[in-house]
């Protein structure tokens, strides 16, 4: 354990930092699986749907620093080409 304040402070913000990170990850893997069962249905409004809810998510995530911006702009560039693939 920390002896000096600023060192116990510094342990108070990880264990802190840790679980909010920890509860946008799980929020995304949850989202991440009900996108794959709408494309397992191909269909298409309900993947738009969930899709603009994960935007929001991994948009919020990459500006408190959750994840790098490259990416989140990754994952909904990847994403966004299986959803065009699904329109044709």
């Amino acid at each position: 354990m920390p002896i000096k304040q600023a060192a116990k402070k510094a342990l108070r913000q990880t264990i802190t930092r840790t679980s909010r990170n920890l509860d946008v990850k799980k929020k995304l893997e949850f989202l991440e699986r009900n996108i794959k069962k709408a494309f397992a249905k191909n269909n298409l409004e309900e993947v738009k749907k969930v899709y603009k809810e994960l935007q929001q998510v991994v948009d919020k995530a990459a500006k408190n620093k959750v994840f790098h911006k490259s990416k989140v702009d990754r994952m909904k560039s990847r994403l966004m080409k299986k959803i065009n693939a699904l329109k044709k």
